[in-house]
């Protein structure tokens, strides 16, 4: 299975606007106008929301159980009863705990956040803790990203004559916790509009729906910043609300005003002041996740905690540091996964567990099989009587549902249809195995399958005017899942010169278009070095880079293909390059 090459990419290259849709779009520049029909977006008034709306955009109190919630945190501050909430060790959990914890202070209240720790509780509400918050005397826990499914867990605090509010935006199973309030936009018989809103985002709906009844100094606007951060690190879709709030957040960012995320995107070489939503994906989003992977999701919580700045960059460096260790790791991971791999080529599904796998990092080593395979991944540990995994998976293949026809062989499981996890008892290990790759099998065995590259438009690169395309692009932002950046091909492009870098991984380009010169960046392309041909069609995206203080033009390659000298037809609705 260990391939040279990686699957090979479908281009698929997005229709032609209609004339009656650009007739509607007159007055938005010609370019503008495909990729605006390309997101869906047909008329002015979509397009003015699209381009301009910014912030919250529904009421709080659409959600169900969000009244219930809000009396009875109302009476804890009136009260001043100890709240804890209760998050989760990754991004969106951690800045969700950090921004409820933070209302709840500025209200008056006595809160505090509680982190499990990866390696000793797990994922989401677990009976231990729980005894401890109780001896602590905590009358009321808020969780934030999690608890959907936490049945039992529920019960228990209940049991201890204790409250419970949940707020999570996984998929419930069947009933829901019978908590005292529960937020959760997939519930049954919810109406509220945004469906796809990350943990953080429905933290934050909490805190807006309080700071309603209940104004102080801040108000809720006051923490775009985390919502921004926290929903892309989650790859939520970055539409309808989740693209207003982010949108907002980064203005927000760009001031600068929290210290430890200003510190952070220091270490990481951002500057803040112009940071964006990839921004947030690769570089301040893996290093605030880096410390829940490797060790406690606490330094994280503290960073965007920090009131001081000599505290605020000593954590920020610290990240970093352990963000370099996770991406040695997660390296050394793809390797061992390889070498189990090896026993099952052209497998359906892709299913590695070992003792030395870091629980930690299981999910991104099984994001980089999945990136470079093409099927769904499954990695996990084995250790103490217990196997924990991640899972990731493509579109054409739901994880969740696939792990819910197996849920009497799991001790925990949930997730979403791209991502998942699960605790295995190893004697189920067996078993657990031939059910998965029998639905796998049974859902992916007729299918061929190659990951789809969309496209937006070809263009002629030669006849390209970066400052206007930066402009249109900048209109986009921010991009992200559901809402992705331009992607534009060009046939028959000159290659001058390369290099690969990065230890081979990537490739470094200098190209040519007629008589126009691009510095080139192809990301986890290495592979070309040996084989590359002189004249090739490329998929890509425009974005800027500095060097020295100077700051130039570049194309991001995301796919090559050798050149046949023929120009890309459009057919039907979304034509195959091949």
């Amino acid at each position: 299975m260990n391939n040279h090459f990686p699957p090979q990419k479908k281009w698929l290259v997005r229709p032609t606007i209609p004339e009656e849709i650009s007739q509607e779009l007159t007055g938005y520049p010609t370019i503008l106008q495909q990729l605006l029909y390309n997101r869906g977006i047909h008329s002015q008034e979509e397009a003015e929301k699209y381009l301009n709306a910014q912030g919250s955009l529904y009421d709080p109190f659409l959600l169900m159980g969000m009244e219930r919630a809000v009396e009875r945190i109302l009476q804890a501050l009136e009260k001043q009863e100890s709240i804890a909430v209760y998050g989760d060790y990754d991004v969106d959990g951690v800045t969700a705990t950090a921004l409820l914890v933070q209302a709840l202070k500025a209200m008056g209240g006595k809160a505090k956040g509680f982190i499990p720790n990866r390696f000793e509780e797990g994922y989401g509400l677990s009976n231990e803790p729980l005894q401890k918050l109780y001896e602590e005397n905590i009358s009321l826990i808020i969780t934030v990203d999690c608890g959907i499914r936490s049945w039992q867990e529920v019960d228990f605090w209940k049991g201890l004559g204790k409250d419970m509010i949940i707020t999570d935006h996984h998929e419930p199973r069947g009933k829901v916790p019978d908590a005292l309030a529960v937020i959760c936009p997939k519930q049954e018989g919810d109406s509220y509009p945004e469906k796809n809103l990350a943990g953080v985002g429905l933290a934050f709906k909490l805190c807006e729906a309080l700071f309603k009844k209940h104004p102080s100094s801040k108000n809720a606007e006051d923490f775009y910043d985390l919502v921004a951060v926290g929903t892309v690190a989650d790859i939520v879709p970055l539409t309808g609300e989740n693209r207003t709030l982010v949108k907002a957040g980064l203005t927000k960012l760009h001031f600068g005003l929290r210290l430890g995320l200003r510190s952070l995107a220091n270490v990481a070489g951002i500057s803040i002041e112009k940071l964006n939503a990839r921004d947030i994906g690769f570089g301040i989003g893996p290093r605030l996740n880096a410390s829940g992977r490797l060790d406690t999701a606490q330094m994280a919580y503290d960073l965007l905690m920090a009131e001081d700045n000599n505290k605020a960059g000593l954590y920020a460096q610290q990240l970093d540091d352990l963000n370099r260790k996770r991406q040695v790791q997660t390296r050394e991971h793809v390797e061992k996964a390889e070498l189990l791999l090896a026993e099952k080529p052209g497998a359906d599904i892709i299913i590695a567990f070992d003792p030395e796998f870091n629980k930690g990092i299981v999910g991104l080593v099984a994001s980089k099989l999945v990136e470079k395979y093409y099927r769904p991944a499954i990695v996990g540990q084995i250790e103490e009587g217990q196997i924990r995994a991640s899972c990731r998976s493509i579109p054409e293949f739901h994880i969740t549902k696939a792990l819910d026809e197996c849920a009497d062989l799991f001790e925990h499981h949930g997730g979403h249809a791209m991502a998942a996890g699960f605790t295995l008892r190893p004697e189920n290990e067996v078993a657990f195995r031939e059910r998965l790759e029998s639905i796998a099998k049974r859902e992916l065995g007729e299918i061929e399958l190659n990951p789809e590259l969309i496209i937006d438009q070809e263009i002629q690169l030669e006849k390209a005017r970066p400052v206007e395309i930066f402009d249109t692009l900048s209109k986009l932002e921010p991009a992200g899942q559901g809402n992705p950046e331009a992607v534009f091909c060009s046939n028959n492009v000159q290659v001058l010169q390369y290099k690969d870098v990065g230890e081979g991984r990537h490739l470094k380009l200098k190209l040519k278009a007629g008589g126009v010169i691009y510095n080139a960046i192809a990301f986890r392309q290495g592979y070309w070095k040996d084989s590359i041909p002189q004249l090739i069609d490329i998929t890509y995206t425009f974005e800027k880079n500095s060097f020295r203080g100077i700051e130039e033009t570049q194309l991001n390659i995301r796919d090559i293909k050798p050149s046949h000298n023929i120009s890309l037809e459009k057919e039907n609705e979304t034509p195959i390059i091949s």
